[in-house]
């Protein structure tokens, strides 16, 4: 049915594969063009008006690794690195 193509990104020249599974989505979008652009263009347009998320350094309460948090850590709460926050997600689930 569909098959991948090679397209070049209108934007920084580079080829890139427009996915069999990418174009079926598309047609089920109802989507007429195909993307004019590579993922990584796409995603510099998408984010260029957006400033840069402010990140903040604290001490990991688990580990005690260094953790960078998008909020202002507050004194007497916790704060996690990825690392931990995702174990304990998952320790959560079982």
């Amino acid at each position: 049915m569909y098959e991948d193509k090679t397209l070049v990104c209108k934007e920084c020249g580079q080829e890139f594969i427009f996915t069999a599974g990418e174009q079926e989505f598309y047609a089920e979008k109802g989507f007429q063009n195909e993307p004019q652009r590579c993922k990584a263009c796409r995603y510099a347009r998408k984010n260029a008006g957006k400033p840069e998320r402010e990140m903040f350094i604290a001490t990991c309460a688990r580990c005690g690794g260094e953790a960078k948090v998008p909020f202002q850590p507050t004194e007497g709460r916790a704060v996690y690195c990825s690392e931990c926050f995702a174990k304990m997600k998952e320790e959560q689930n079982d």
